[in-house]
C-alpha cells in the first residue's frame, strides 16, 4: 500500500509543484484528482481551513500549501536535494519562492484574467516584476546555483502556465523582444531534463484555458 497520497488537480501549477518534488525524490505516490466544484469529503477533512489543493497525505497525516509540502518532501525523503545545502543559498531560494507567491501570483491573475483598467494596471506592474526577475536571472539559467531547485519550482506558473494562458486568451504580453532574459529562463525551464517529462500536456492545458475564456466571453453576451 502506498503511504503517500496527493489530492490535487492534474493541470494545476500548485499540484505540479508537489508532483515534481515527489518525482525528484523518487517517491511513489497515489494521485487523487479533485473536482474543485464538488470537493471530496477527504479534501474537506484534511484541509478544513483553506479547503484547497494540493494536500499531501503521508502515513495518514496531511500537509497543506504547495511550497510547505515541497519543503516537507525535501526534508523527509532521501534523494537529490531540492533546497540548497548552504544556509545562505537556502534563504535566497526561499526569498524568491515567496516573491513568486506573494508578489507575482496576484498580479498575473489580474493581468490575464482581469479586464479594463484593472488588467492594464496589473500588466504594467507585471512588467516591473519581470524586470526584477530578469535582473536576478542575468547570466544564469536557474535562481540558485546551477540546477533546477526550490525557487524554480515556485516559479512554475510564470515559466509554463502563463505563456499558455496568454495564448489561450489571445492577449500576449510577455515577448522575447520585451523580456529576453525572462524568456530565456522560461525556455531553459521547459526543456530542463529534471521536469520536462512531467510537464502537463501543452495541448490539453491550452484547450482547458481556451474553454475557460470562451465560456467567460459567452457569459458576457
Amino acid at each position: 500500500m502506498v503511504g503517500v497520497k496527493l489530492l490535487g488537480v492534474s493541470l494545476s501549477p500548485f499540484s505540479r509543484r508537489v508532483e515534481w518534488a515527489l518525482k525528484i525524490k523518487g517517491v511513489e505516490y497515489e494521485f487523487v484528482e479533485e473536482d474543485l466544484q464538488n470537493k471530496s469529503p477527504l479534501l474537506l477533512e484534511y484541509n478544513p481551513i483553506h479547503k484547497k489543493i494540493p494536500v499531501l497525505i503521508h502515513n495518514g497525516k496531511p500537509i497543506c500549501e504547495s511550497m510547505v509540502i515541497v519543503e516537507y518532501i525535501d526534508e523527509t525523503f532521501e534523494g537529490p536535494s531540492i533546497l540548497p545545502k548552504d544556509p545562505y543559498d537556502r534563504a535566497i531560494a526561499r526569498f524568491w519562492a515567496k516573491f513568486f507567491d506573494d508578489k507575482c501570483m496576484p498580479v498575473v491573475g489580474k493581468a490575464i484574467f482581469g479586464s479594463g483598467e484593472e488588467s492594464d494596471k496589473a500588466k504594467e506592474e507585471l512588467g516591473d516584476l519581470i524586470k526584477i526577475l530578469e535582473n536576478e536571472l542575468k547570466d544564469k539559467n536557474f535562481f540558485v546555483g546551477d540546477k533546477f531547485g526550490f525557487a524554480d519550482i515556485a516559479g512554475n506558473l510564470m515559466a509554463y502556465w502563463m505563456g499558455i494562458i496568454e495564448e489561450a486568451s489571445g492577449n500576449i504580453f510577455v515577448t522575447n523582444e520585451k523580456f529576453p532574459i525572462f524568456c530565456n529562463w522560461r525556455n531553459e525551464y521547459i526543456n530542463c531534463s529534471t521536469i520536462k517529462e512531467y510537464l502537463p500536456p501543452r495541448d490539453a492545458t491550452l484547450a482547458h484555458f481556451k474553454a475557460h475564456f470562451e465560456a467567460a466571453a459567452a457569459a458576457q453576451k
